[in-house]
C-alpha cells in the first residue's frame, strides 16, 4: 500500500471525505488522490517519493513556479518577526498600492483572506451602494461557496455533478439569477426588463470553472454598456483570471472596464489571500467610511502580503506575460499534434497563463452546455495515463490548467511525449 493511500484512509476517518477541498478527493476521475510532500519549480513530490510536471499549481497561485526562492525569503524574514498582528502594518499599503497601480479602474481595495470572501463581499457592497437586491450570474461561473452564489455554479459541484448545494434556503438565492454565458441575446432581454433592480452581475470574464471558457468580446462589450445604461454594478471575478490572462488582468487583456474586481490566488503568492477593490465612490460605502460591514480578523496577514507582494512585483517585468503565453501555446499545439496523430477528438484552447483540454470534435467551448458535453470518460483515462507518466493534471474535466514561468521547454516537451504515449493507448480502446 502507497503511503498516499494510507495517509488517505486515515483522512477519512476525521475529515469528511477525507479532503478539506471536494475537488480534491478524485471522485470525478476515480481512484484515490495524491498526497504530496514538498514542490519546487514545475514539480510537485509526492509522500511516495514520485515527482511529477505540476499544471495545477496550487489551483493558480504558482505563477513563479512552485518555492520560488525570494518569496520564500520574504516570508521567511517576515515571519520571524510574527505572524499575525490584528492591527494595521506598513506591508498591507505597500500591497494595496502595488494593486491598485496594476489592476485598471482599482482606486480603493481591501484584503480578506479567500476568494470566497472577495467575492461575498463585493456583492454586499455592489448592494449597499445601489440600494438594489438582485444580482446576476452565469451558468457555469463559479464565485466561491457563499449562500447566494451556489446557483448553477462552476468547479466542485460540477466535479461532484450537483447543480447547487444542500443547506442554502431559498430565500436565499431567491434575488439570484443565472444566464447563459456568452448569449448576448438572452443578456440583453433580462437586464433591459429587470434591470432597475439589479444590484450587480457577477462574472468571471474568462470562465475557469468549467473548464477554460473564453468570452466573446461583443458579449463583454454589450454587458458593459447594459450595466451602465441601467446603473448596474459590474462585478469581474477575478480570483483565478487576475495577474494570469494579463498583468492588468481581464480589464486589460479585454479592454472592458469594470466597476470593481475581486482577486485571489496570484494576489497571495501561494499565501491564503482575497481582495476586493474598485472605483472609489463604491468602496466609501464600505465600513468604517460607510455603512457596509466586513471584517476579518486575519485580513491584512504580514505573511501573506509580503508573499503577495513579492510574486506582484516579480511578476512586473517586461514580457513575463509573453512568455507565459508562448509556453501555453506550446503547450497546446503540442497536445493538439499528438491528439491528431492517435486520432483522438480533442481540442485546446489558452488564454494568459491558463489553458483549457477538452475529449470533443467541437472546435470552440463557448458556454456550460458545450462543456458539459464533452467526453468525461475519456478525460478520465487521459488523467490516470498522464498521471502515471509522471504529469500532474486537476482530477476534474471542468478545472483550467495553470502555466508558470518556471515550466521550461524540457517540461512542455515531456509533458506532450507523455500525451502522445497516453493518446495512442487511448485510440486502442
Amino acid at each position: 500500500m502507497s503511503l498516499s493511500v494510507q495517509y488517505f484512509q486515515d483522512a477519512q476517518q476525521y475529515i469528511p471525505g477525507g479532503v478539506n477541498s471536494p475537488v480534491r478527493a478524485f471522485k470525478s476521475v476515480g481512484g484515490d488522490p495524491v498526497f504530496f510532500q514538498s514542490a519546487k519549480g514545475a514539480y510537485v513530490t509526492d509522500v511516495d517519493g514520485n515527482s511529477y510536471i505540476d499544471y495545477v499549481g496550487s489551483w493558480g497561485p504558482m505563477i513563479l513556479g512552485h518555492a520560488h526562492p525570494e518569496v520564500i525569503a520574504a516570508v521567511q524574514e517576515t515571519a520571524a518577526s510574527g505572524l499575525s498582528f490584528g492591527a494595521p502594518t506598513q506591508i498591507e499599503t505597500l500591497l494595496a498600492k502595488k494593486v491598485c497601480d496594476i489592476v485598471p479602474n482599482m482606486d480603493r481595495v481591501r484584503f480578506c483572506s479567500s476568494g470566497t470572501e472577495a467575492t461575498m463581499s463585493a456583492i454586499r457592497v455592489a448592494r449597499g451602494f445601489t440600494g438594489r437586491d438582485k444580482i446576476v450570474k452565469f451558468e457555469g461561473c463559479y464565485h466561491g461557496h457563499s449562500d447566494a452564489l451556489l446557483v448553477k455554479a462552476g468547479s466542485g459541484l460540477l466535479t461532484m455533478g450537483t447543480p447547487s448545494s444542500a443547506g442554502v434556503p431559498e430565500d436565499c438565492v431567491k434575488d439570484t439569477l443565472t444566464l447563459q454565458f456568452n448569449d448576448i441575446e438572452g443578456l440583453e432581454q433580462t437586464l433591459q426588463s429587470i434591470g432597475s433592480e439589479v444590484a450587480c452581475v457577477i462574472i468571471e470574464p474568462v470562465a475557469g470553472n468549467m473548464n477554460l471558457v473564453k468570452p466573446e468580446q461583443a458579449f463583454l462589450e454589450k454587458l458593459r454598456e447594459l450595466c451602465t445604461e441601467h446603473g448596474i454594478v459590474l462585478i469581474f471575478d477575478e480570483v483565478m483570471t487576475g495577474f494570469r490572462t494579463a498583468l492588468g488582468g481581464c480589464q486589460q487583456k479585454f479592454g472592458i472596464d469594470a466597476d470593481m474586481v475581486t482577486l485571489g490566488k496570484v494576489i497571495g503568492g501561494g499565501m491564503p489571500v482575497g481582495a476586493f477593490g474598485g472605483r472609489a465612490e463604491i468602496m466609501e460605502v464600505l465600513s468604517p467610511l460607510g455603512s457596509v460591514y466586513q471584517a476579518g480578523t486575519l485580513s491584512g496577514n504580514p505573511v501573506a502580503m509580503v508573499a503577495g507582494l513579492t510574486t506582484l512585483e516579480l511578476i512586473s517585468v517586461e514580457g513575463f506575460h509573453d512568455s507565459l503565453e508562448a509556453s501555453c501555446r506550446a503547450l497546446c499545439e503540442g497536445l493538439l499534434a499528438a491528439a491528431k496523430t492517435a486520432d483522438i477528438d480533442f481540442t485546446v484552447d489558452y488564454i494568459g497563463g491558463m489553458f483549457g483540454i477538452y475529449f470533443t470534435n467541437q472546435e470552440n467551448i463557448k458556454s456550460f452546455a458545450d462543456a458539459t458535453a464533452c467526453d468525461g470518460e475519456r478525460f478520465r483515462q487521459f488523467f490516470h495515463g498522464m498521471l502515471r507518466g509522471g504529469v500532474y493534471l486537476a482530477p476534474s474535466a471542468f478545472e483550467a490548467g495553470f502555466m508558470s514561468a518556471a515550466h521550461s521547454e524540457a517540461e512542455i516537451k515531456r509533458t506532450v511525449e507523455v500525451a502522445a504515449s497516453v493518446f495512442a493507448e487511448m485510440a486502442k480502446l
